[in-house]
């Protein structure tokens, strides 16, 4: 019967097709259906850039003709409907079909459907999937034999329970949209439905439902109960609100001629008239700018009409538009801008020969990169962050009354405390520190490195203005032992060099050359310690705290203290400029000295008269070794310090490098009086 070389499809009459498969970005929720893809391949071939030829004349792409539908003529039978949740389903629309015969699709259909990846079931559900994918309007069939009562669509209550159609037993709560009868939930409004109320071979009389459900309702919904729909992904993006009615309508004319049902009521509820689009003012010069390129003005407007965007009014400035409602991807100049670009097509704007540029000078970091910055370093040096309260006990600023921080005449009082331990505003971070030390030692944490960045409040001196006082501090508190005790490690107890090698790697971090002198804070709150400087201002302060004050904390072992300002250090890190050099190409020369000083002398001294003396080539100093005995005249103390020499321009030789050991040292000794061991 067949001859040789007839092809397949002739022989079992499954006819031909050609299936296009398109990736949609998530914004193109008009294109998830035949029609928008359909209005989009007719802009594109009105202007011959996604095609090798070039038709014209094409008529405007429209849905076809469905049911003619009177929706005010009700449904019948007694039903009654309604939508209490009008927000969340703005446009509802019920068609009533009966004669209903439940029976496969028609072959054309199976195949449309197989092709898209769609089983076919029955022709009533085919119907509903069949213009799904046509149209991008989901749909819904109920068997009206089995709603009893109003149907309405109201929000679920906590607990209500619905079985859908992949027989699984849901619990809804409040926020859930559903389509209900008098007695239960019929369906997730936008996701699924409930297998009782579904369409099953016996069904005789359906209520069509095609309706616009608000996306991110649909979208929670979905994602709540792990369920996605081709409907739900379609509700999730915005569907068309002005092809609820035309989906019915088109759904219901193809039940009917599948079925030999007919439509025998249908009710609109809400929204009734065409949903408005988006309006959109373009600028030419913003136009040309985005795109790089000056388009015709007559083929921008012929874009534009070919994408259903009408132009309202035009001026030599630009033009007002309206996009049409299914465009709810486009609200802004700069999706119509990208709209045209995509239809003239993105490879006909010429790549200029040149480009250029202007390079900014990079803002300056914020506070709170800073504030985060400095975190980071106590962070990597084994500190961990604190926050305590701001409220505390008035006790503290009574007694420490000689500390330059407290004083109990500026003491910031809660008019209504909630106790006495929290009565008024700290005027220092110290003792919340302390609290924070005691608590980890009663639960048996001993070595604890802590930072906290916080605010103290005073009252202001009676000079100025009447109010209050915020300052912000980085206070760190460390106390036990440096390193947890091994075979190899001893377990030192940390000491007031341990928190100032953190202090210096804070300064270090902002970029700042700081001064620190020692005190003696007698009856303050430090034992002894060191005053931090730059310039001539005092920025913090740092030292063992005295034990006076760690025992009112109920802490009995040494704590040693750091607290630093905040606004200067934001300030010094904002005034940072960082400078890239080449690494040096010559040598550098080490070479050490043991002075004899005063004990009083400190280091940071003798540093700083140094470089006075010798600033071109001297590029380090460092103390390694500190000297007191009996070998020494009283009163003295020796330091070994080495000193780093180098030239970015040349090799020093053995008579520079003597000249300027020379320079340092007579620098050193003028200033000091000091004398070579």
């Amino acid at each position: 019967k067949w001859s040789p070389g007839t092809l397949v499809s002739e022989v079992f009459e499954v006819g031909s097709d050609e299936i296009l498969e398109i990736g949609l970005t998530p914004n193109r929720n008009d294109a998830m259906g035949h029609l928008g893809v359909a209005r989009d391949l007719r802009a594109g071939l009105m202007h011959g850039t996604v095609c090798e030829f070039t038709q014209t004349g094409l008529d405007k792409i429209e849905p076809l003709g469905g049911a003619n539908i009177d929706f005010l003529k009700g449904l019948t039978g007694g039903f009654k409907t309604s939508v209490e949740a009008s927000d969340l389903a703005p446009r509802y629309t019920l068609v009533e079909l009966e004669g209903v015969n439940i029976a496969p699709s028609p072959e054309h259909a199976q195949r449309f459907l197989r092709g898209i990846g769609c089983a076919p079931i029955n022709n009533v559900v085919d119907a509903t999937n069949y213009v799904l994918h046509e149209l991008g309007q989901p749909l819904h069939a109920f068997d009206t034999e089995t709603i009893q009562g109003e149907l309405k669509v109201r929000l679920a209550t906590n607990g209500e329970k619905i079985t859908t159609l992949d027989s699984i037993e849901r619990k809804l709560n409040s926020s859930d949209l559903v389509i209900a009868d008098a007695n239960e939930a019929m369906c997730i409004a936008g996701v699924f439905g409930s297998s009782k109320h579904g369409v099953s071979d016996s069904t005789t009389r359906i209520l069509l439902e095609s309706a616009f459900f608000n996306p991110v309702s649909v979208r929670k919904s979905s994602k709540r109960h792990g369920l996605s729909t081709d409907a739900s992904f379609r509700f999730e993006r915005q569907v068309d609100p002005n092809m609820v009615k035309a989906a019915a309508e088109r759904a219901a004319e193809l039940i009917c001629e599948w079925s030999g049902a007919k439509v025998v009521g249908a009710v609109e509820i809400g929204e009734t008239n065409s949903a408005p689009g988006y309006e959109v003012d373009l600028e030419w010069d913003m136009l040309d700018k985005m795109i790089g390129s000056k388009l015709e003005r007559t083929h921008v407007k012929s874009i534009l009409g070919a994408l259903d965007i009408e132009v309202r009014s035009e001026s030599k400035e630009g033009m007002n538009l309206m996009v049409s409602a299914y465009r709810s991807d486009v609200t802004r100049p700069a999706d119509v801008v990208e709209e045209i670009l995509r239809v003239h097509g993105f490879d006909q704007i010429e790549i200029p020969s040149r480009i250029s540029s202007t390079l900014e000078v990079s803002s300056e970091p914020d506070k709170e990169d800073i504030l985060f910055g400095l975190a980071s370093t106590l962070v990597a040096r084994g500190y961990n962050e604190i926050m305590s309260n701001s409220l505390t006990k008035a006790v503290y600023s009574e007694h420490c009354w000689k500390d330059s921080d407290l004083n109990p005449k500026t003491t910031v009082e809660i008019l209504n405390p909630l106790s006495g331990d929290l009565g008024v505003m700290r005027q220092s971070l110290v003792f919340q520190g302390l609290e924070a030390i005691a608590r980890n030692k009663n639960h048996k944490s001993t070595d604890l490195k802590l930072f906290e960045f916080g605010r103290t409040y005073q009252v202001k001196d009676k000079g100025e203005t009447s109010g209050y006082q915020e300052t912000e501090h980085l206070s760190l508190w460390i106390t036990g032992r440096k390193m947890p005790v091994n075979w190899n490690e001893q377990g030192d107890n940390v000491d007031m060099f341990t928190l100032k090698e953190a202090v210096v790697a804070l300064l270090d971090q902002v970029g700042v050359s700081s001064k620190v002198s020692e005190i003696v804070d007698e009856g303050g709150l430090l034992l002894e310690g060191n005053v931090i400087k730059i310039g001539n201002n005092v920025i913090g302060r740092f030292g063992q705290v005295h034990p006076d004050v760690t025992k009112m904390c109920k802490v009995d072992e040494p704590v040693f203290w750091a607290d630093l300002l905040v606004k200067p250090l934001l300030k010094a890190r904002k005034k940072r400029k960082i400078i890239a050099k080449e690494l040096p190409k010559f040598p550098s020369v080490k070479r050490d000295l043991s002075l004899i000083i005063d004990k009083g002398m400190s280091f940071e001294s003798i540093k700083e008269y140094a470089f006075k003396a010798e600033n071109k080539i001297l590029k380090e100093m460092s103390l390694f070794d500190v000297y007191e005995g009996d070998k020494l005249e009283k009163g003295k103390v020796s330091y070994a310090v080495g000193l780093i020499l180098q030239d970015e321009s040349k090799t020093l030789t053995d008579k520079q490098i003597d000249k300027s050991v020379a320079r340092i040292l007579e620098g050193i000794i003028k200033a000091t009086g000091a004398t070579l061991r």
